[in-house]
């Protein structure tokens, strides 16, 4: 068969023969159908990925739509950091998959599973979020945060503060559901803390020095500073460290949670996938992607094809 082929971390994939997936006695063989092009791939291809092996070669993917041996079309998840999805076939454990409802498609499901995954596993999993619950997410304006205005408000949030850099796509975010946009300053991130002073939840995929910041200008503008906050760590866009004062967890009713591999167990984010695959196929939960041949994963991977909107897929 072929796979995209990662044979020195740093350097794209490269579209060549590689040996068949072998399944072991849970598995079964899958004719990959569309994987999508996510960051975590990226950080998996470079070794980068707090759940890297070091091993190689690999084959990078950590999910995708594909055909199943009794016919179904399915998106599933891997657990292999060497054996994943932007291949022509990969062995499966069926007990990660779902199958998709009827019409759903294929591109927009591979697109939407794993940035949607990222908050909706977050608020049903790490904390106890609670039906009218006010929100801020920031990091808004990528596909994740994006995902995460439409994931708060299908799961019951009531009100929705949207922050991010990136001006005009913070300017769509209203029509996802944002209540109210707020640009990520890192100058002036007062503004960020006074449109989210009442907030029960954060939803956090920068991280880093603005995270810290945010923070400090959220619990000041705080008016019953001892109200449980809900800060949930999910990505580190702005840097893997973040420096926050004690004071600010001391003084307030902070409190600070991580959401990823490890921290939820693969079984709960088994649970999740019915519903998560139900809301992108119905269009609950919009998704922008864009669909490249699979052959094509050098050009796509160094962004040469597959325009500037949206997540890629390679689709087979």
């Amino acid at each position: 068969m072929h796979a995209a082929v990662v044979t020195e971390f740093g350097r794209s994939p490269v579209w060549q023969e590689f040996t068949d997936p072998v399944p072991t006695a849970d598995e079964v063989v899958v004719d990959v159908v569309a994987a999508g092009l996510h960051p975590r791939v990226r950080s998996q291809a470079d070794g980068s990925h707090y759940t890297s092996e070091g091993a190689l070669p690999l084959v990078p993917g950590v999910d995708a739509v594909g055909r199943f041996p009794d016919g179904t079309l399915r998106y599933f998840a891997v657990a292999s950091d060497t054996r994943g999805t932007m291949a022509e076939r990969v062995a499966v454990d069926p007990r990660a998959s779902v199958v998709l409802p009827e019409g759903a498609d294929p591109v927009a499901v591979a697109a939407g599973a794993n940035p949607v995954m990222s908050s909706w596993v977050a608020l049903r999993r790490r904390i106890d979020f609670a039906a009218g619950s006010r929100v801020l997410v920031l990091g808004a304006t990528g596909a994740s945060g994006s995902a995460a205005v439409q994931v708060a408000k299908h799961l019951g949030a009531e009100h929705v503060v949207a922050s991010g850099r990136d001006a005009t796509r913070l300017g769509a975010l209203p029509a996802l559901g944002a209540d109210v946009v707020v640009p990520l300053d890192d100058v002036d991130v007062d503004a960020v803390g006074a449109a989210a002073a009442d907030v029960d939840v954060v939803i956090d995929y920068v991280w880093g020095q603005p995270a810290a910041d945010v923070m400090r200008a959220l619990v000041t503008a705080r008016q019953e500073r001892g109200r449980r906050l809900d800060w949930v760590a999910i990505g580190s866009t702005a840097g893997q460290e973040a420096r926050i004062p004690s004071a600010a967890l001391r003084a307030s009713g902070l409190t600070i949670v991580g959401s990823g591999q490890g921290s939820v167990g693969r079984a709960a984010f088994v649970a999740e996938l019915p519903g998560i695959v139900a809301a992108i196929a119905d269009g609950t939960i919009r998704v922008d992607a864009t669909a490249v041949r699979m052959a094509e994963v050098e050009a796509a991977w160094a962004g040469q094809v597959g325009g500037s909107t949206g997540r890629v897929v390679l689709e087979a």
